[in-house]
């Protein structure tokens, strides 16, 4: 045993802090990034770090320079709107997201070796349209999140969501992507790889955002949603009728009562005597 660990080459990491200046026009922005290179085996993993920048797009910087080199990178605390430029990095094993504005738009790259992937707190509500894009974009991803967002339905997102929410959620996911070995913060387990393939693809939990989104009067207003964005359900018709406005009907009744006995009498028990 001691041989085994006297044979093995140490592990050598280098860690860079830079700064990297952009200019367009008249205008210069300076960012900071953390580029760490990792040497184990005489395997190379370099990982870079672009996060709290404030930026809504990936730099087109960040790619050309680093495109073609890291294997994981980290944009999470920023504003991203868009992925655009995300395919530049052509050899991404890992890639984190996290705390960004990513929402429904949003168009996945092609990333053939990408295995990890977390999207925790952003803005994404349609689950079914990310999932179909992650399918066809990412064969090799085993490790998902997406905690946070409207389209994984637990109380991270919403307290009104419960345990059986996400487990459908689960289900669903998994039949779309059966490949996962990890997803949100729980391993997969073999009884739901089972489940989701006998009745996963029937297991779409609808959020109130893509409801309204896509199946809703475009005329519902403020007014009918509450402070959590759901809308109100009332038993009420939404659209207001004038007084003006109304219906009756009226009609000969055919019922006729024959007997020996009052017909009120059938109404009244022992008890009110």
């Amino acid at each position: 045993m001691g041989s085994k660990f006297r044979n093995k080459k140490p592990r050598k990491v280098f860690i860079y802090c830079m700064v990297l200046e952009t200019r367009q026009k008249s205008r210069t922005q300076r960012s900071q990034l953390i580029n760490e290179i990792e040497f184990d085996s005489d395997k190379r993993f370099e990982k870079l770090c672009y996060c709290g920048q404030g930026c809504t797009r990936i730099p087109e910087a960040l790619a050309k320079l680093y495109g073609h080199k890291v294997q994981s990178l980290d944009l999470s605390y920023n504003e991203l709107l868009t992925l655009k430029g995300l395919g530049a990095f052509t050899d991404l094993r890992e890639l984190v997201l996290d705390n960004n504005e990513i929402r429904d738009s949003l168009v996945v790259p092609d990333l053939p070796k990408l295995h990890t992937l977390s999207l925790n707190k952003n803005q994404i509500c349609n689950l079914e349209s990310f999932l179909l894009q992650v399918k066809e974009k990412l064969p090799m991803l085993s490790y998902l999140s997406l905690l946070g967002n409207q389209a994984c339905p637990n109380q991270l997102s919403n307290q009104e969501n419960d345990d059986e929410d996400y487990q459908r959620y689960r289900y669903f996911v998994l039949h779309h992507l059966p490949n996962l070995k990890f997803l949100d913060s729980n391993r997969v387990t073999n009884q739901e790889r089972t489940e989701a393939k006998r009745r996963g693809k029937f297991m779409n939990v609808v959020t109130p955002a893509s409801f309204l989104e896509g199946s809703l009067d475009v005329n519902v207003n403020v007014n009918q949603m509450n402070l959590s964005g759901r809308l109100k359900y009332t038993p009420l018709p939404r659209a207001m009728r004038n007084p003006e406005d109304y219906k009756g009907a009226y009609g000969k009744c055919r019922y006729r009562y024959s007997g020996k006995h009052s017909e009120g009498n059938r109404f009244i028990s022992n008890s009110d005597l």
